[in-house]
């Protein structure tokens, strides 16, 4: 939590941009109940709420009149009943002082704040609801003329929040520092014969030890080539290749967010080895390349035809290379964008819709093959946090799916490329920083090279 004088700061900022527009009506998250109200998922706050408002407590609502720029924070005091059970608790008005708030209110009174303002022809600004139980309040006592998430809300949110302040920039470090600990102990544990599940178990101890929690629920699988393998069911086995990718959170929410993977026998084999220095390869020039005023779909396209020339030089692509980017083959190879914005949330803002924050007018969301999984294309600003994750995968279904419908067989060498079936996947990936001159990586960079990655496993195989 930062100072009162930053959420003031924030809340003015805000209201100065949608000035005369009415009422903006920020829900922060209420508990979450596993199978009873008393028995909740660990209590996680809504990053806008967080944002603008600081408080790290369920069941508020931060409301700002872009006229006068007066926040009021609605929430309950804790009861007897509750004190029993939590031990005391500061009183609403108490927590509202801490973030500069003047004016609070129970949050009976918000229903009825709404429909004053409504009365006297004043918009309610929100944005889009992610939880169902917000959802379902917003429709209670919001006019249903107002329960589009409003696109004004949503641009001036971003137009802020894109930009992280010095004080951010420290938090997301903090987060990196745990992430770097994170992944060298993942890969010191990194044995023929340890599950999966212990290098998850571990390294999210090391998360809640030294902040928050994991900032997503963490990627450890020697089956890379599946995107998103939350299963931590598998048993090293030696030969193979471990991908993680796992990030921390700071107490104060900010995240981190890296990928390594890691040979199972402490020795990259050659064939894992030129995969993986042609996934290097890529991450190395999208971090050179990037810099205010460049867009990001030109760096993912760049660094597709890295991985592109790397693949045709192994033989698996054919013929001219910047004709196979151009007709998007490295999309068989690496189905997803480059990276994506991060901050308060590992994919920050997104929830805000990815055509506001990783896109916008002059750079609006491409149908083409070549960069339509991009989540983030639009020109750097000094202050972006973004990540550079490119990979390289083989996935099987996706290989015999392009192969019968007869797609880019003048570019891809599929009997080469079925001879890769077996391997799995790699990815790299850091978080960067733009700056005012280029860019910079938070936090100290992770073993990346090979030599850097067998160093990091020596001592456990001994």
């Amino acid at each position: 939590m930062f100072s009162a004088q930053t959420y003031v700061e924030r809340r003015q900022a805000l209201a100065h941009r949608m000035e005369g527009r009415g009422l903006v009506v920020l829900p922060g998250n209420g508990e979450s109940p596993i199978n009873y109200p008393n028995n909740a998922y660990r209590f996680r706050q809504d990053s806008t709420f967080l944002y603008y408002f600081g408080l790290d407590v369920p069941g508020l609502v931060g409301v700002l009149d872009t006229d006068t720029g007066e926040a009021t924070l609605f929430g309950d005091d804790f009861t007897v009943d509750d004190i029993i059970w939590m031990g005391p608790q500061p009183k609403i008005a108490e927590l509202a002082v801490k973030v500069g708030v003047t004016k609070s209110a129970p949050i009976a009174r918000l229903e009825t704040t709404i429909a004053e303002a409504t009365a006297r022809g004043r918009a309610i600004h929100i944005m889009k609801p992610y939880r169902g139980e917000t959802r379902l309040m917003l429709e209670r006592i919001v006019p249903d003329a107002f329960l589009a998430p409003s696109e004004a809300l949503i641009m001036a949110a971003v137009a802020q929040r894109d930009k992280k302040s010095a004080e951010e920039i420290a938090e997301i470090e903090k987060a990196c520092a745990i992430g770097y600990k994170m992944h060298t102990l993942a890969m010191s544990m990194c044995r023929p014969g340890v599950r999966e599940q212990d290098i998850a178990g571990a390294i999210e101890g090391v998360a809640l030890r030294e902040g928050w929690g994991t900032s997503f629920h963490s990627i450890v699988s020697q089956h890379g080539e599946t995107l998103h393998n939350h299963s931590h069911a598998g048993t090293l086995q030696e030969g193979r290749l471990l991908l993680v990718d796992a990030g921390a959170e700071a107490n104060s929410n900010y995240c981190s967010d890296f990928t390594r993977t890691t040979p199972v026998s402490g020795k990259f084999t050659t064939k894992q080895k030129e995969i993986y220095d042609i996934v290097l390869a890529a991450n190395n020039h999208a971090i050179k390349v990037s810099g205010p005023g460049v867009r990001y779909v030109d760096v993912h396209l760049s660094s597709a035809r890295v991985i592109v020339e790397g693949l045709h030089g192994l033989g698996l692509v054919m013929g001219d290379i910047d004709a196979a980017v151009a007709a998007g083959v490295h999309a068989l190879f690496m189905p997803h964008g480059l990276g994506h914005q991060m901050g308060l949330d590992v994919h920050d803002m997104e929830n805000y819709g990815e055509q506001y924050v990783g896109y916008n007018a002059e750079t609006p969301r491409s149908t083409d093959p070549a960069c339509s999984t991009c989540r983030m294309g639009r020109r750097l600003e000094p202050g972006m946090v973004v990540t550079v994750e490119p990979g390289l995968y083989f996935v099987p279904e996706l290989i015999a799916k392009w192969r019968a419908e007869k797609r880019a067989t003048e570019f891809v060498n599929y009997d080469r490329v079925e001879t890769y079936l077996d391997f799995g996947g790699i990815r790299l990936e850091d978080d960067m920083l733009v700056t005012e001159t280029g860019t910079r990586l938070l936090g100290k960079r992770l073993p990346i090279t090979t030599e850097e990655v067998e160093a990091a496993t020596a001592a456990s195989l001994g």
